[in-house]
């Protein structure tokens, strides 16, 4: 199996690893604090030094409308069943494919044509076969709550809403691979990997930025409280991960923290603020709130199994890298309550040849893998209730659709 090694033999090993690790997460700390300053300041200091690397560098690159709330049950969830051809999420998105379309026409306008820098790093990840799930749910929830109220159309605010959420999307793609020193994303070398981590975190930080200058021209100060605390939520994550590497102690309340924070409080943020701009009652955002998070945690525990079950070829990295740096994910936790051999491996930070592949080993034996299935489907489930309170139309059905659409991927 390959796998990347973090762990080190001896406590200074460890430690300078540790250290390293802090240092990349403060940087990265700071770089999102910036959201918060929204002033014409800030994006002149950044656009300046993107400006300043790009002389240096030389880059120049340049409905159907139903009546009434459904009275069914939510759909039950059968892990064991065999399994259904899963729709693609092509084919989910295609009551919402116009809207997706301009999306992407204005991505790449959005971030600042003047920078030829930050338009060569917005060409390589927005370029780089990205599934815009998150600016999706945004338009499937605004317009599946829109009809609730009699609208037909989209607002402007639900448009710019889905282009900033993935600018904010994208922004902490960019810092996430400068901190795990990830070559590759999406089958593509990563901004840092061809441009150098400067301008890599510049470029991260100009979309933050930036996401916040058109956030403060929405003029609704519930969806800009909303979406701030993503990004203060995205560093807490961080810092709670950064902390808690091969601590075998974690308990599952803290993992679920910890991918509320890294994943699901965007998407929870996401479907909320569609719905607040649709102007349904507090009611039903909150369902809509309650959605997104359920289904981002569903998402993220789906991730973590797929670290051990996927190849290398398949994740676009090393198979289980996450146990290798020492993040202890779902299946690692659950396995942890029965097999007691696992707590002495992991803490010696695979140290030992052959380790790494022994932990995961004992992992798929133990059962940790099929909780993990178990706690994906619980979450699922949760989702899918909090959609009872929309009418039936394509574009709920579609929000059902994609949560189990992912769950399909670790049948």
């Amino acid at each position: 199996m390959e796998a990347i090694r973090v762990g080190n033999c001896g406590v200074a090993g460890g430690t300078l690893v540790r250290a390293a690790y802090f240092r990349q997460i403060l940087l990265k700390f700071w770089s999102m604090v910036l959201f918060s300053l929204i002033s014409s300041t800030c994006y002149s200091y950044l656009n300046l030094e993107l400006t300043f690397q790009s002389l240096n560098l030389g880059f120049c690159n340049s409905f159907d409308a139903v009546v009434g709330v459904a009275a069914r049950p939510p759909p039950v969830l059968d892990l064991n069943h065999e399994s259904r051809s899963p729709a693609s999420l092509t084919n989910l998105f295609e009551v919402v494919a116009e809207d997706l379309q301009t999306l992407n026409k204005n991505l790449q306008s959005i971030v600042g044509a003047e920078n030829p820098v930050l338009m060569s790093a917005a060409e390589q990840i927005f370029g780089a076969g990205g599934k815009r799930t998150r600016p999706a749910l945004v338009f499937l929830v605004s317009r599946a709550t829109a009809e609730i109220i009699g609208f037909r159309e989209l607002t402007k605010e639900h448009r710019r809403l889905a282009e900033i959420i993935e600018m904010i999307h994208t922004a902490s793609l960019i810092h996430d691979d400068v901190l795990d020193e990830s070559d590759m994303r999406r089958g593509k070398e990563t901004v840092h990997q061809l441009y150098g981590t400067r301008v890599a975190v510049l470029a991260g930080d100009f979309m933050f930025a930036q996401s916040s200058w058109y956030l403060a021209n929405l003029e609704n100060l519930e969806v800009i409280k909303l979406i701030s605390q993503v990004i203060k939520d995205f560093a807490s994550g961080e810092i709670k991960q950064a902390s808690s590497l091969f601590d075998c102690d974690v308990q599952l309340d803290e993992y679920l923290l910890k991918s509320y924070y890294k994943t699901a409080s965007l998407i929870a943020a996401s479907t909320k603020g569609a719905a607040i701009f649709s102007g349904v009652d507090s009611e039903i955002s909150e369902q809509m709130y309650q959605y997104g998070k359920n289904f981002g945690l569903s998402f993220q525990v789906v991730d973590d199994i797929l670290d051990f079950t996927q190849s290398a070829e398949d994740l676009g990295k090393p198979s289980a890298s996450d146990l290798a740096k020492g993040n202890l994910t779902a299946p690692v936790i659950f396995a942890l309550e029965k097999e007691t051999k696992l707590r002495d491996i992991i803490e010696s930070e695979f140290c030992e040849s052959g380790s790494l592949e022994k932990a995961v080993d004992i992992i798929e034996s133990c059962g940790g893998i099929d909780k993990a299935r178990e706690l994906a489907k619980s979450k699922a489930e949760l989702a899918l209730e909090n959609l009872q309170c929309l009418p039936l139309s394509s574009f709920r059905f579609s929000l059902e659709e994609m949560v189990k659409n992912n769950l399909e991927r670790i049948r």
